[in-house]
């Protein structure tokens, strides 16, 4: 992908000799990869990382989500979207892929173009390659994964069946925010209410379990079963 822009850079500025030779590498490279993974579809050629984030509790979110409704009852749209925009709390991964089936005959067939000096030909065929690069995207909620540190932390806390008041009292504080961001997780939707209730429940067994300072081994194994496979 990079070099491709490099060679679109060198039609730019007039080099068709640079632009020759980079897509001559591009060429060598990806008629490797085929050689070496022929039946491999799409090959990542580069990685992205993106945070958003919400600094919220479940009232704020519960407010601008009724906040942006009400816009879109109203004939609102923009501003609803302006307001469902920052309704998301997650990281992103985003992996930029080349499809091996189409990218190297594309690449190849811009090098006879710029041969007979029809730069601006060749420069629209390499951006309609570029234009055919696959984005998978992966979702990570940053409520669940927090909620999961938050459950991993609890875990010695409920393994000591002889906890003392103090951490009886930071267990009960760690159980009550591991709910609180899944209830965040729900209201920001990912996922839906009949997804998150067997996790509500599996909380307030271990609530219930570890109330007057009760503990046990394997007591949230359950719910990290289900956060993992849900999340």
């Amino acid at each position: 992908m990079a070099l491709t822009k490099s060679a679109l850079a060198a039609l730019d500025g007039k080099d068709a000799a640079r632009a020759l030779a980079t897509l001559a590498e591009v060429t060598g490279k990806l008629e490797l990869i085929v050689a070496r993974e022929p039946t491999l579809a799409l090959a990542p050629v580069d990685v992205r990382t993106i945070v958003h984030d919400l600094f919220a509790n479940t009232e704020t979110i519960e407010a601008m989500t009724n906040e942006a409704l009400d816009a879109l009852k109203h004939g609102e749209v923009q501003q609803a979207r302006h307001v469902l925009a920052l309704l998301a709390s997650e990281i992103v991964i985003a992996v930029t892929n080349i499809p091996l089936a189409s990218y190297p005959a594309a690449v190849k067939a811009v090098v006879p173009l710029i041969d007979q000096g029809k730069i601006e030909e060749a420069k629209a065929a390499l951006q309609s390659a570029l234009s055919t690069l696959v984005e998978e995207r992966s979702v990570l909620p940053l409520p669940a994964l927090r909620a999961r540190l938050l459950l991993k932390r609890a875990e010695t806390l409920v393994e000591d069946g002889q906890r003392s008041e103090a951490s009886n009292e930071r267990l009960e504080t760690l159980l009550n925010e591991a709910r609180q961001q899944l209830e965040m997780a729900e209201l920001l939707g990912y996922g839906k209410k009949k997804d998150f209730e067997p996790l509500y429940a599996e909380l307030k067994k271990v609530k219930q379990k570890t109330a007057g300072g009760g503990g046990g081994k394997g007591w949230l194994d359950e719910i990290k079963a289900k956060l993992s496979k849900l999340f």
